[in-house]
């Protein structure tokens, strides 16, 4: 009999990267079979939304000390200023007769998993309906009609399509999935905020019934497309008098949608990996998420940022780092701000979209701050976890209060770890190259009774990227996820199990970048675009 618990952590075994050996993948790319990186359902009414996001000038320093702008108005023109910053193109990039995309979200290997969706009473400007996001052509397609008369707050949605990743990663793909839908629920929460709106992870309605709310479990549209796995529902709250539904209010206002459109197939043919299709049965989410509430944190007084953008230019011109110049140093006072900014913070986002309590913590290698020692350091997002890890990690670590009274930093170790940094992270050059590089440690307890935390470990490590990411513009340099990196060497560097409480999720990295001169730059959309109405 299946044991969702125990098959989740199996995966997570079986898919970790090994100093003599990676985990199971392709060994090449198969580039007659790369997917298509736009979802596009055909034969669905499509409403064009404006680019607005040039015309949002709420800055960052104010965003992330919580003060956000008056609320915009819920409609279209701000509905769709919304899902450009979130998960609208950023860019375009050429080569040698290549030509690419970039969008605001960051996703591993460009690659692109997430789909977003809206489902939304009639506003002004957009009927009432289940939207599907086409970030190729900044449109809504309107996959299903409901009663125009119907009152409720709207909500974004978020799916995965695991081939997407597989297609290039092979078994580690769904963690790739699962990071990526935190790093679109922080592109959301601070797209957002531009806009002086909240978003809000919702704790239900459960993986079947986002599956039918969203339309992805209907085999007939889907045809032989590649599906689209249900992770999360967020809640938009937009400063509106709208009635705030109930999960039954809105499942009941769902029977009555009426569905259009054609799932378009991404790949001509594929590999179904083994393990990947097993993981996301056995994470999948219940009805509740019955997992402990986030208490009060006020945040920190930050410094304000080294270079004050408005929020939206910093989101759209984040890019990720290929290469660092080996040079570059940050002042310590910024390093400590930024680790400030990956505290829990009441009011502020992207942390106000976020519920639970902290489980994930950070490993910083600093590599160029001024004014530190070289060396490991350890962030503790929760600070009640010292005790824990003092018990859990080797015992000959320093443990040397570090940084500003209220920040919870640790030096375990004062050396220089570049070459371990870059060793640890697959023999990329990045992760010593930088000011600092980061492992993130997530608490694995309770996975085997309840696996469905394992995506939440995950979306909320993506989120802690999320933030990295535009702190690292916000400091005049560039941040990179890692997800390549040797899990169990990186657990023995800290003296933990390589089955034990505390694992390695994701790894992150920040520094001065080299700009590859080879490439042209374009914009992200025709200038047609922003003529629409």
């Amino acid at each position: 009999m299946s044991d969702p618990g125990r098959d989740t952590l199996a995966y997570h075994q079986a898919s970790k990267h090994h100093l003599e050996r990676y985990a199971p993948g392709p060994g090449f790319l198969d580039w007659a079979n790369q997917p298509d990186p736009f979802r596009v359902y055909e034969g669905c009414p499509r409403v064009l939304m404006p680019l607005a996001g040039d015309r949002l000038d709420a800055r960052y320093s104010e965003v992330r000390a919580g003060r956000l702008p008056p609320p915009r108005p819920l409609d279209r023109q701000h509905i769709g200023a919304l899902f450009e910053l979130a998960l609208g193109l950023a860019a375009c990039k050429a080569y040698e007769g290549s030509r690419w995309a970039l969008r605001c979200n960051p996703s591993s290997g460009n690659l692109h998993p997430t789909e977003g969706y809206l489902i939304t009473p009639t506003l002004p400007g957009l009927p009432a309906g289940v939207y599907h996001y086409l970030s190729r052509d900044h449109l809504l397609e309107q996959r299903a009609e409901l009663p125009q008369d119907a009152v409720f707050s709207p909500v974004l949605g978020l799916t995965s399509i695991v081939w997407r990743e597989a297609w290039k990663y092979g078994l580690r793909a769904f963690r790739y999935c699962q990071l990526d839908t935190g790093h679109a629920i922080g592109a959301f929460s601070f797209a957002a905020a531009v806009l002086g709106w909240h978003t809000r992870v919702l704790p239900w309605p459960g993986e079947t019934v986002l599956a039918t709310w969203l339309g992805v479990d209907r085999p007939a549209d889907r045809g032989d497309a590649e599906p689209e796995l249900p992770e999360c529902l967020l809640m938009l709250e937009a400063g509106e008098t709208l009635d705030l539904h109930t999960a039954a209010d809105l499942a009941e206002t769902l029977t009555l949608a009426r569905w259009a459109g054609q799932a378009n197939r991404l790949s001509a043919e594929h590999r179904l990996w083994p393990g990947l299709e097993e993981v996301a049965q056995a994470t999948a989410l219940p009805a509740y998420l019955a997992e402990a509430a986030s208490g009060p944190a006020p945040s920190q007084p930050l410094r304000p940022p080294m270079r004050d953008h408005p929020l939206a230019t910093l989101i759209r011109q984040r890019r990720s780092a290929q290469a660092f110049d080996k040079v570059t140093t940050l002042p310590a006072e910024v390093f400590f701000d930024i680790a400030a900014r990956l505290l829990p913070a009441d009011h502020v986002p992207p942390w106000t979209a976020w519920a639970w309590a902290p489980r994930v913590h950070i490993v910083f290698f600093v590599h160029r701050v001024a004014g530190m020692e070289p060396g490991l350091y350890l962030l503790l997002r929760d600070a009640q976890a010292l005790p824990e890890f003092k018990a859990a990690l080797r015992p000959d670590w320093l443990w040397v209060k570090t940084g500003p009274a209220p920040l919870p930093l640790y030096c375990l170790l004062a050396h220089d770890l570049r070459d371990v940094a870059a060793t640890l992270s697959c023999h990329q050059a990045i992760a010593a190259d930088s000011c600092f590089a980061v492992a993130m440690l997530a608490d694995f307890e309770g996975i085997d009774a309840a696996a469905w935390r394992y995506r939440l470990r995950h979306w909320e490590a993506g989120l802690i990227g999320q933030v990295l990411y535009l702190e690292a513009e916000a400091a005049g340099l560039r941040g990179t996820g890692i997800g390549c990196f040797f899990d169990d060497a990186v657990h023995r560097l800290l003296g933990l199990a390589s089955d034990g409480r505390w694992q390695v999720v994701y790894h992150f990295t920040v520094g001065g970048a080299l700009e590859d001169t080879r490439l042209t730059t374009l914009p992200p959309y025709p200038e047609a675009f922003r003529e629409r109405v």
